[in-house]
Formats: C-alpha cells, sequence, structure tokens
C-alpha cells in the first residue's frame, strides 16, 4: 500500500471477553454480512517523552500485518472522524519516522525526539457490511488486543493490559449507519469506549491538552475569553503550520492570518496583562508574521498582476510581461516559502509555540481580567475605536500624494484589523453589538488594504519596469500597469472616505 490519505469516520465499543457478536445483516440499513476475515497486527506507537501527540489526540504508529501495514498518522477532526496519513513501511524496515509524517506534527512535537511509547498486538475479526448491490457500507472489527508500554510512558499502573473491543468504521455508508449499528452493538452488551484510542487505553490516565473555553455570556469572565481566543488561534496556528509543511496554497496566508490574531489580542488585552510576559511572545509573533510575508506578498501580487494584464487589450502589451512578471514573482514566492519552511524548522518558532503555551495555561493577567468579560471587552473595544480614530486623523493631515500618506493609510488599516479582530473575539459575549462593530471595522480595513495593495504593486512595477528596460525590453506596460495601479489607489481611497463616513455615523455614537 502507497503514501495515501482519507478521512475515516468510526466508533469504539468497550465490550466483554465472554460477550456473543451479534448478528448484524439484522440492522435495517444491511443487506449482508460478509465471512469474517483473521488478522494479526502488531503496532508501535510513537511519542515524545512528555506525549505530547497523545495529549493532543494524535496517534503516530508503525504496524505490521493486515492490508494496511505502514506508518500510520491520525489526526482528530472533529466528532467521531479523523485524518489518516499512511505511509509505506519502506525496504529496509527501518522505525525512524517519515520525514512526511514528522512534518504534519512538528508544530506539536517541535524539536522534541520521538521514541517508542507503546506496543499492541491485536486479533482481529473483520466482517464487511454490504448493501443489496454487494458495496461496502462499514466495516466491523472485532479486537482481542494486548498492549505494552514502553519506556515508562503513561499511567504506571497500567503497565499491559489485555481488553476487547469493537470498532465500527465507515466506507461508502451514510453517518446514519453508525448509529443503526451501534444500537445493535450496544443490545449485545457493548457500551461506548471509554478511551478516544487503544493507544490512549494503553497509556492509562493521560491529561489532555488544557484548552480553555469561555463561558460565552458576560457572566464569564474576561480571563475565560482570553484564554480561550488564546488557545483557539493556537490551535488553528498549529493545523495551519500543518498545512503549510503540506504544500497546501492557502497555508501560507492562514498560518499568517493565526500569528496576526494572536498578536492582535495580545495588542488589545494589554492594559490588562503583564507586559514583561506578553510583550516579547507579541514580538515573536510579529516576527513570524514578518518571516511569511515575502511568499504571501508575491503570491497575492503575482494573482492580482496575472489577472489585470490579461484584461489588457493585446496592442498594449507590449514585450514578454506576463512572462516576466510570473517568472520573478513565482521564484520570489518559492524563495520565500524555502525562508519560511527553514525558520519553522528553528528553535526561534519552537520557543514561540511553547511561550504560546504557557500563555494559555496561565494568562499572565491582572486582578481586572476576573471582571465580568462584558465590562472589560467594552473597556477594550472603546481602546481600539480611539487608536483607529488618531490613525485617520494622521491620513487626513498627511500631504497628499506623499510616501507619509501612504504610510498613514497603512497604519490605519492596521488599527481597522485589530479593531475587527477584537470585536469578532467579543462577539459571542457581547452579540449584535459586538458583530456591527466587526462589521463596520472589516469594511474600513478591506478599503485601505486595497490602497497597500497597489503601494505594493506600484514598487513592485517599477523595479520590474526597470529591469526589463535594463534588459532591452519595452517598459511601456509595466508604465501602463503602474498608472492602473495609481487610479486603484485614488479608487480605494474615495470608498474609505465612504466606509469612514459610514463607520462614524453607524458606531462612534454608540460606543462614545
Amino acid at each position: 500500500m502507497g503514501r495515501s490519505q482519507q478521512d475515516e469516520i468510526e466508533r469504539k465499543y468497550d465490550v466483554g471477553v465472554e460477550t456473543v457478536f451479534p448478528n448484524l445483516a439484522e440492522v435495517g440499513l444491511v443487506a449482508g454480512v460478509g465471512q469474517p476475515q483473521e488478522l494479526r497486527l502488531e503496532a508501535v506507537y510513537f511519542d515524545t517523552a512528555g506525549l505530547d501527540l497523545a495529549r493532543h489526540g494524535v496517534t503516530l504508529r508503525r504496524r505490521t500485518g493486515g492490508h494496511d501495514a505502514g506508518w500510520h498518522l491520525k489526526l482528530p477532526k472533529g466528532g467521531d472522524a479523523r485524518t489518516e496519513v499512511h505511509e509505506p513501511l519502506g525496504e529496509d524496515d527501518s522505525e525512524t519516522v517519515p520525514d512526511s509524517l514528522l512534518g504534519q506534527v512538528r508544530a506539536i512535537v517541535r524539536d522534541r525526539p520521538l521514541r517508542p511509547v507503546a506496543r499492541l498486538a491485536t486479533t482481529r475479526r473483520e466482517y464487511a457490511l454490504h448493501d443489496g448491490e454487494g458495496a461496502v457500507l462499514a466495516t466491523v472489527c472485532d479486537d482481542e488486543v494486548r498492549a505494552e508500554r514502553l519506556g515508562g510512558a503513561g499511567d504506571a499502573s497500567a503497565a499491559s493490559q489485555e481488553w476487547r473491543e469493537w470498532e465500527v468504521e465507515l466506507a461508502g455508508g451514510a453517518e446514519e449507519l453508525l448509529d443503526a449499528v451501534g444500537e445493535q452493538l450496544r443490545d449485545a452488551g457493548a457500551s461506548p469506549a471509554a478511551s478516544a484510542s487503544k493507544l490512549r487505553r494503553a497509556l492509562g490516565d493521560l491529561p489532555s491538552a488544557g484548552r480553555p473555553t469561555a463561558d460565552g455570556t458576560s457572566n464569564g469572565s474576561a480571563r475565560q475569553v482570553l484564554a480561550a481566543h488564546l488557545a483557539e488561534h493556537t490551535v488553528r496556528l498549529q493545523a495551519e503550520d500543518r498545512a503549510v509543511r503540506t504544500g497546501q496554497a492557502e497555508g501560507i496566508h492562514k498560518l499568517r492570518i493565526a500569528a496576526r490574531r494572536l498578536r492582535s489580542a495580545l495588542s488589545t488585552w494589554r492594559p490588562l496583562l503583564d507586559q514583561e510576559a506578553t510583550e516579547p511572545v507579541r514580538e515573536e509573533l510579529r516576527w513570524l508574521g514578518g518571516t511569511l510575508a515575502p511568499a504571501r506578498d508575491a503570491q497575492v501580487l503575482r494573482e492580482h498582476l496575472a489577472e489585470v494584464l490579461a484584461g489588457q487589450p493585446a496592442e498594449l502589451v507590449a514585450g514578454p510581461v506576463a512572462t516576466r512578471i510570473d517568472d520573478l514573482l513565482r521564484a520570489a514566492y518559492g524563495a520565500g516559502r524555502d525562508r519560511a519552511l527553514e525558520q519553522l524548522d528553528g528553535s526561534r518558532y519552537f520557543r514561540l509555540l511553547d511561550a504560546l503555551d504557557s500563555l494559555i495555561e496561565s494568562p499572565p493577567l491582572t486582578k481586572d481580567a476576573d471582571e465580568p468579560a462584558g465590562t472589560v471587552l467594552k473597556r477594550l473595544l472603546r481602546r481600539d475605536i480611539k487608536r483607529l480614530r488618531r490613525a485617520v486623523r494622521a491620513i487626513e493631515a498627511a500631504p497628499r500624494t506623499s510616501a507619509e500618506r501612504d504610510v498613514a493609510f497603512h497604519e490605519a488599516r492596521k488599527k481597522a484589523k485589530r479593531l475587527r479582530y477584537a470585536a469578532e473575539m467579543a462577539e459571542p459575549v457581547l452579540g449584535k453589538q459586538a458583530r456591527s462593530l466587526a462589521t463596520s471595522a472589516k469594511k474600513v480595513q478591506e478599503t485601505l488594504g486595497v490602497h497597500q495593495d497597489s503601494v505594493v504593486a506600484r514598487e513592485r512595477l517599477r523595479e520590474m519596469g526597470m529591469q526589463a528596460h535594463l534588459a532591452g525590453e519595452n517598459a511601456f506596460t509595466f508604465g501602463r500597469l503602474h498608472a492602473l495601479e495609481e487610479s486603484r489607489a485614488a479608487s480605494a481611497e474615495g470608498d474609505f472616505d465612504k466606509a469612514w463616513k459610514k463607520f462614524r455615523r453607524k458606531q462612534l455614537d454608540r460606543w462614545s
């Protein structure tokens, strides 16, 4: 079996050794049950000394026997679903974790080494459930498991265990089949599994990675809201780290957003934080965003210029403009991505992730953070609104058509984005009031974003035009594209004026 990735939906049941396996042909959605296949499976599970993967609900194993021998990485997806990534064993029969799998959990394990933590031997009887046309709807496994902890991992009271369990995994059937089969299994004497996986049962009692949740109303404390927000976006950052490493097109963009949201939260909450503890983290999040910026900026600009150029009359496109733009920006994206990946494998990034874990576990907040969330969030939002108003006044004070004005637009964009993120964080607590503020701030941010994109585009077009000229090419089209970007900036300024007037009319009195 070669490399593959698929989502699996399954449920597990604990069952006694003497319990009789039921006749699943009696399940209404099942037309027939295949003859059982007898399998003997041997699996060694890998994790860090602190069992970081297991605590995050991730399993990584090397399994022999059966029809899917190889390396298996299982990642939680929510509910009964998990994503399973499979790699073949390899010709050398090595027990070294494949780089392709290690990369997908690097944000969890960081630079901590992986080692064997458990060995499981399973005797399996596997039944295929068929529909009326013979297609497999699901498989049901009757497993007898013998587990052994390795290297002192897990609960000392569970060094070795034996148990029996039943497992139902969907193939081509609908999720309602899980309910129907589960009911039949429970009637036979099974009960929903106490452990989410064989590994968790083998390791014994194991605390999950702490992920606090907020009350969701103004009755909860501000401390709860911030801790839950940091946890949510740290999990998202780890997921987007995986997306970057596996080459997903939007991975860098989404990883950058996760970092920005975390940094923005630490900025908004600064009056309630021990800044000696949080400012270094905020600056490291800024560093991470800057590390990702070159690749993302090149990606955005390449897509935008390709679209603009495609809309130009053929007679106004002089020379190999499309090729030059595509070659230069594709190379810039590649170099930026390579540099980002290098940094994501470095100790600086791993220590940032460690610091985020510490903030989630124990946010360094002042006593004011124990006030009701609604009271604190309103105060913080008013503060961010004032910051945005000051930034807009700087735009109005700057000379028109000046670099100073472009910088002022960019600063206002950052303040609008910070306000938007803060309002979105407050929405579960403040409801429609925060949602309306977030929507208004987003509209202001987007107009300012178009303006900033045009500034970046003009800088790159000027560089590319000069390079084309020096190479003996006709640079006319680069000048035309530059002029179009100037027009785009002017249009964005007009859109910003409208969005800001609407923001002032709709939000300022409400939040004064």
